[in-house]
C-alpha cells in the first residue's frame, strides 16, 4: 500500500543547509562583533551584543553550544578590544560579562523545556500515527487472486487520516471493496470514518448481498450520529435539530466475485473507472442513490452490475477530492487524463500495476495542486489477477489422466 501525506517535509538537502546555516550562525554573530570592535573602535559599546550569540545558539541547536559559546562571549566582555576611553572601564566590561551569564542562564532553562516539549510532542505524533494506522490499516498487495493499491492524502497537516475512508477485504461472496467521503475534512470528520470503517468490516463478511450491507451501515451511521448529538449537547435529547442532523457520507460498495463480475452500489460518489492495458473508460454512468444520512434508503437496493474483469483489468476508485483539486489559476485537475497517462506509463503485458497507476496519479495530483489541498483524497485500485493458466498435455499416466490447472 502506498500512503503519503500531502504536505511532507522539506527536502533532505534543505533541511540539512538550514540546519548548518543555525549551526554556524552564533559563531558569524561573534565573530562579526569583535572584527568590528578591531576595526571600528567603538570603546566596548558594542560587546552587549554578544549576549545575543549564546540566545541565537540556543534557539537553533542545543544547550551545550549555548555554554560553550556564552562563556566565549562572557571572556570576550572582560577583554580590552579597539581603543579605550573612559567609558569602557573594568566595571562595563564586568557589567556586560553578568548581562551574558544572565542570557545563558535564561537561554539554558529555554532550551531544557524547548527539547521536553519536543520529545512530548514526538511521542504525542508516534501515539497519532499508531492510531491513524489501527483506524485507515494499510492494505495487503493481494487479496484473493485481487491485487491492490491505495492512497490517502490528508487536507489537515501532519494528519494521516481525514474524512475520506476505504476498505476491502475478501469475502465467501468474493472480494468487497467500500471508499467514502464524510462531510468535512480533516480530524473532525474522524469520528463518522471510524463508524464506517467498523460496520463495514464486520458486515461485509456476514450479509450475502451489497444491499444489506449498506442498509447494516446506515443503521450505524445513524446511530453514531445519535450516540455523538447526546454527548455534544445532552439537554437536546435524541438530537433533533443539531448541526449533526445534516451529517452525510458518501460511500461506493463495489463487489468482485470469483469470474470477475463487478456489481456496486453507489450513495452520492463517483464513479469508478475501468483500466485496462490501454484503455481508460467510467464503469457505469447510472444515477448515484442519495449521500447516507441524508435521506432513508428506499425499500428496493439493486446492485448495478459493471460487466466483468477480465485478468489484467482493474477498477480505479477516488473521492471527490481528486477531481476537484485546482492549481493556482483555478484549473481543476484533470483526473481522466492523468489517469490515461498514468495507465500507459505503468502498462504491463498482464495489465497495468495498480501500485503505478495509483503513485503517478498521486504525483500528478500533489503537482497539480503545488502541494496544498483543500479536501481529502482517496485513491484506491483493484486489479483482478486470477490468471487462468490452460490445460497442458504432460503425457498420459498410469490412468490415461491428462494433467492441467487452472487457478
Amino acid at each position: 500500500m502506498i500512503r503519503h501525506r500531502a504536505r511532507g517535509g522539506a527536502p533532505a538537502g534543505a533541511a540539512r543547509a538550514r540546519r548548518a546555516v543555525v549551526f554556524v550562525l552564533p559563531g558569524l554573530w561573534v565573530l562579526g562583533v569583535v572584527a568590528w570592535e578591531l576595526g571600528h573602535p567603538t570603546s566596548g559599546r558594542l560587546l552587549p551584543l554578544l549576549a545575543a550569540a549564546p540566545a541565537i545558539a540556543c534557539a537553533g541547536t542545543g544547550r551545550r553550544q549555548c555554554v560553550l559559546l556564552g562563556g566565549l562571549c562572557a571572556l570576550l566582555a572582560l577583554v580590552p578590544i579597539g581603543g579605550v576611553d573612559g567609558g569602557a572601564g573594568p566595571g562595563t566590561r564586568l557589567v556586560t560579562c553578568g548581562a551574558i551569564l544572565a542570557v545563558i542562564g535564561a537561554s539554558y532553562l529555554t532550551a531544557g523545556r524547548r527539547l521536553r516539549l519536543l520529545r512530548e510532542l514526538e511521542r504525542t505524533r508516534e501515539v497519532a500515527a499508531a492510531a491513524q494506522r489501527v483506524l485507515l490499516r494499510p492494505l495487503p498487495r493481494r487479496i484473493d487472486g485481487v491485487l491492490l493499491a491505495a492512497d490517502h492524502l490528508s487536507a489537515s497537516e501532519g494528519a494521516v487520516v481525514g474524512g475520506d475512508l476505504y476498505e476491502v477485504v475478501g469475502t465467501r461472496y468474493g472480494v468487497r471493496a467500500v471508499i467514502g467521503d464524510v462531510r468535512g475534512h480533516g480530524l473532525d470528520a474522524m469520528g463518522t470514518v471510524a463508524a464506517m470503517l467498523g460496520s463495514f468490516r464486520e458486515v461485509a463478511h456476514d450479509e450475502p448481498g451489497l444491499g444489506e450491507v449498506l442498509r447494516r451501515m446506515e443503521r450505524s451511521h445513524a446511530r453514531h450520529l445519535r450516540e455523538r448529538a447526546h454527548a455534544e449537547r445532552p439537554a437536546s435529547g435524541d438530537g433533533a435539530g443539531s448541526p449533526l442532523a445534516e451529517e452525510f457520507v458518501t460511500l461506493l460498495l463495489v463487489e468482485v466475485a470469483r469470474d470477475g463480475s463487478v456489481t456496486a452500489l453507489n450513495c452520492g460518489h463517483p464513479w469508478p473507472y475501468r483500466i485496462g492495458c490501454r484503455a481508460v473508460a467510467p464503469v457505469a454512468q447510472a444515477d448515484p442513490l442519495p449521500p447516507l444520512g441524508l435521506f432513508p434508503l428506499p425499500e428496493e437496493l439493486s446492485a448495478v452490475r459493471c460487466g466483468r474483469l477480465r485478468p489484467g483489468e482493474g477498477l480505479f476508485l477516488h473521492t471527490d477530492g481528486a477531481a476537484d483539486a485546482r492549481d493556482a489559476a483555478g484549473e481543476f485537475f484533470p483526473l481522466t487524463q492523468e489517469l490515461r497517462s498514468s495507465v500507459e506509463a505503468a502498462a504491463a503485458p498482464c495489465g497495468p500495476s495498480p501500485a503505478g497507476v495509483v503513485g503517478r496519479v498521486r504525483t500528478a495530483l500533489l503537482r497539480h495542486a503545488g502541494g496544498r489541498l483543500t479536501d481529502d483524497v482517496a485513491l484506491l485500485m483493484l486489479s483482478n489477477d486470477r490468471v487462468r493458466v490452460p490445460a497442458q498435455a504432460t503425457g498420459p499416466g498410469p490412468g490415461g489422466a491428462v494433467a492441467g490447472r487452472a487457478e
